[in-house]
């Protein structure tokens, strides 16, 4: 959907586009602890992955690297894209479109939740709690990845 507005430089009809948001998810996947998940301080309440909105200026991998150890306190090494996840439903607030990486951390015992995560802690695959967005979609498409190589 595009509109028309007012420049409020010069007052000439400019045409304003509505696009999609680019926002990134990482997956830190341990074999012996699961998957590790941040609980949302912020609406929507719940579990997700760690993630967050790209800045203005940055490529999502730096996206990536930043929100996770913004959310997690640990530095990670993006080990490969899972995939991008653009359903116009997938965020309830705005249609976002996100680049889900996995990701190794570089020391675990950093641990920490931070910026808006009010937990950070792992979980096993098959014992998920309730998710946020389309993070149980993004975890069964890890789920066929990891069942794959294997």
């Amino acid at each position: 959907m595009n509109s028309d507005s007012a420049c409020p430089h010069c007052g000439n009809r400019v045409k304003v586009y509505r696009n999609p948001v680019p926002t990134v998810d990482v997956i830190v996947y341990e074999p012996e602890r699961g998957v590790l998940l941040i609980e949302r301080n912020n609406p929507p309440l719940g579990w997700a992955l760690p993630g967050g909105f790209v800045d203005y200026g940055e490529t999502v991998e730096a996206a990536a690297v930043r929100e996770a150890a913004e959310e997690t306190g640990l530095a990670v090494t993006l080990t490969g894209l899972l995939g991008v996840y653009s359903d116009p439903s997938r965020d309830a607030r705005l249609h976002t479109i996100s680049c889900v990486f996995m990701a190794e951390a570089e020391d675990l015992s950093a641990l920490a939740a931070g910026d808006d995560a009010g937990a950070a802690r792992f979980f096993p695959l098959s014992a998920l709690p309730h998710l946020c967005f389309d993070h149980g979609r993004i975890l069964e498409d890890f789920r066929e990845r990891l069942a794959d190589k294997a």
